[in-house]
């Protein structure tokens, strides 16, 4: 074959080792019946919490749709959430992937982070069109006029307050689309399929009621009293169904707490891939963290979701979930501390979470 015949436009194409037809299937470009030529070339910068890049990935299969053939690269603090199957480069928040990428070229860039790092980043990188927030000045901006709202509502919070727009919208706008329930993509590690049969065998057959006890460490203002989630506990155990202790280390000691005050199983924290597996052998899902609401609605799971401190416009459950709020409302707007005597979170009564979740169950995956 001769250096003029290689593809360098193809998807396939990697140039520092063989692309994936070439190694499963002795595929050469000259004669191969596999070449897929790029149309667009994108880049996705979102850094972001885990969750957050979770919730970026409806992206992904918009611009598929709208660009089949495209080439799309993503840069991220999380690299292992990104859809592997759906985003042909993903790159490590680092500088020798920063350096590769300004020296690249896209016609379409997007950048949905605020943070400085990353609005530098969609600054220096060229492409043709650009979208979400950038730098300019010595401070961070908006790309175009599309990305106005959701610039605003993030500098002043009693317009926050006003907006209707779950994120969904929002950043489908950045980016010059209608949201249109595009689903998440949530992959699963397959190694740990077949991992789960203790808990199997201790449900029994039951509906599996997955507890995300904790709230983070950001906004503890989210934080349910412990004799709210041990009465709960108890609630759905007497109902005939299983609770299962759900979190990472932040939450070890709590749950730990938990199981021995109620017999509720708590296998423990894990590595994030065997995390999501661990929860996709629930039911249902209730949690006041974004990261875990996002983690259920990749994996398809009805959820009951806390709002206190939040905007309850933000949250798109894909019709496959119910917000509970406290009852006489809450007074510290994204705040991480409670100006109140009497937290609002005690104002949300067990009962009112308990036939939120009965409701899920109803609903069924």
């Amino acid at each position: 074959m001769n250096f003029s015949d290689i593809r360098f436009d193809c998807r396939h194409f990697r140039g520092d080792i063989p692309c994936k037809p070439n190694k499963l299937r002795d595929k050469v470009c000259a004669t191969c019946d596999e070449v897929d030529p790029v149309t667009k070339r994108i880049l996705i910068i979102k850094l972001g919490a885990i969750g957050d890049v979770i919730r970026t990935s409806p992206l992904v299969q918009k611009y598929r749709q709208v660009y089949p053939g495209c080439h799309i690269s993503w840069i991220t603090l999380s690299p292992e959430v990104v859809p592997s199957k759906t985003v042909d480069k993903i790159y490590k928040f680092e500088f020798k992937s920063v350096y590769a990428l300004t020296h690249q070229k896209f016609d379409i860039a997007i950048n949905l982070d605020k943070d400085v790092e990353a609005c530098s980043l969609l600054e220096d990188v060229y492409a043709i069109e650009k979208y979400g927030f950038t730098m300019q000045d010595g401070h961070v901006t908006v790309a175009n006029h599309l990305a106005e709202h959701k610039f605003i509502t993030g500098m002043f919070d009693n317009i926050s307050k006003t907006n209707t727009m779950n994120y969904m919208e929002e950043i489908f706008e950045i980016c010059g689309f209608t949201f249109n329930k595009e689903p998440y993509v949530l992959e699963l590690n397959p190694a740990y399929d077949g991992i789960w049969g203790d808990l199997k065998s201790r449900a029994s057959g039951k509906k599996i009621i997955g507890l995300n006890t904790g709230c983070g460490e950001r906004w503890l203002t989210r934080l349910w009293p412990e004799a709210y989630w041990i009465e709960l506990i108890k609630n759905i155990q007497a109902a005939g169904h299983f609770p299962l202790l759900l979190g990472g280390p932040a939450e070890d000691a709590q749950n730990k707490k938990y199981a021995e005050a109620t017999g509720a199983f708590y296998p423990g924290t894990f590595p994030l891939q065997q995390f999501f597996s661990l929860t996709n052998q629930c039911d249902v899902i209730l949690t006041a963290v974004s990261m875990m609401m996002h983690i259920a609605i990749g994996l398809n799971i009805p959820q009951v979701l806390f709002v206190n401190i939040f905007n309850v416009h933000e949250f798109e459950l894909y019709g496959k979930g119910i917000i509970v709020q406290p009852e006489t409302g809450c007074d510290c707007y994204f705040g991480n501390s409670c100006k109140r005597d009497n937290h609002c979170m005690n104002d949300l009564p067990v009962s009112k979470v308990y036939s939120a979740v009965e409701d899920m169950i109803k609903l069924g995956r």
